[in-house]
């Protein structure tokens, strides 16, 4: 009967990370194709599709899971290297123009300085794609064996910065996507 009761956990669990994984893989899809869009295109699957990732690492279902395995954090492999990175946050760079440089108003350098610290939307979508990139080859490559391990290791670099990340590039795209009037 235990045993019953931790295999229903544990699918429940795989289950809320399949459901992680598949935004994840929505996300990375859409920014590996930016530039085959237009950005009228690019910009309205990504201010879609941000919330929602927002939303599947908040979740409390998720954001709680623990792996049964207990694996040694750090030890997965990274997929993305600095060309890679460089190819994503230029595509979108590209396609953004001059509207991928917004201020950013959350730097920890900003309440020392009097003069404006500019962000590049590029920039941030690339350091957001790194670790979600990261997180869906592992589980692709070991056909979902490491999900819990893939899930917490990206989880621990959600909550230490890609989740403000995320947020401060909300604000301009959403600027982008209602009151640009270069789209």
């Amino acid at each position: 009967m235990e045993n019953d009761y931790i295999e229903n956990i544990e699918n429940l669990h795989r289950s809320q990370l399949l459901r992680v994984t598949a935004v994840a893989a929505e996300f990375c899809a859409l920014l590996e194709t930016a530039r085959e869009m237009e950005k009228t295109e690019f910009v309205e699957r990504i201010t879609r599709v941000l919330p929602k990732l927002y939303l599947e690492f908040t979740d409390p279902d998720t954001s709680e899971l623990e792996n049964p395995a207990g694996f040694d954090e750090g030890v997965l492999p990274e997929y993305v290297d600095e060309d890679f990175y460089d190819a994503v946050r230029r595509n979108v760079e590209s396609l953004l123009g001059p509207d991928d440089t917004f201020l950013e108003t959350f730097e920890e350098d900003m309440k020392y300085s009097d003069t404006p610290i500019a962000a590049s939307v590029a920039e941030g979508l690339a350091d957001i794609f790194q670790p979600l990139y990261n997180f869906i080859s592992v589980v692709k490559e070991s056909e979902g064996e490491s999900i819990f391990e893939a899930y917490s290791e990206c989880r621990e670099n959600f909550d230490a910065y890609w989740s403000q990340t995320l947020c401060n590039v909300m604000r301009p795209l959403n600027n982008i996507k209602y009151n640009s009037s270069n789209l």
